[in-house]
């Protein structure tokens, strides 16, 4: 991806294998949508308790021509599926803002 990619990891310790996985993923999103201005993701883990464990979030917001892409995914354990499952919604809402944008969306007919 040749766009700014920006990663804001908070609340845990960064590792070179989270932001290369991260930087992996987000250099896919150019496959789905050409578009893209920029993309800012946020990995943050929500807390630490005895009864429910840790949880975390991935928050990704893509900047396209007019629009803006949010995805918010929660995950408890695992920062890794937590991003997938993020990056795996993204695609698929980059996909439907594509086929809008270039009209191949299905037009319900009007009730006669």
């Amino acid at each position: 991806m040749q766009l700014p990619l920006q990663i804001t990891i908070r609340h845990m310790a960064s590792s070179p294998a989270l932001e290369a996985r991260i930087r992996e993923d987000a250099a896919k999103l150019d496959q789905f949508y050409r578009g893209i201005s920029s993309c800012h993701v946020v990995v943050e883990r929500q807390g630490l308790h005895r009864e429910q464990g840790q949880w975390f979030n991935v928050r990704i917001v893509v900047r396209v021509p007019a629009q803006e892409v949010v995805v918010n995914r929660d995950h408890d354990e695992d920062v890794y599926i937590a991003l997938r499952d993020a990056f795996a919604s993204l695609t698929r809402r980059l996909e439907d803002v594509a086929r809008r944008q270039h009209g191949q969306t299905k037009t319900h007919q009007s009730p006669r």
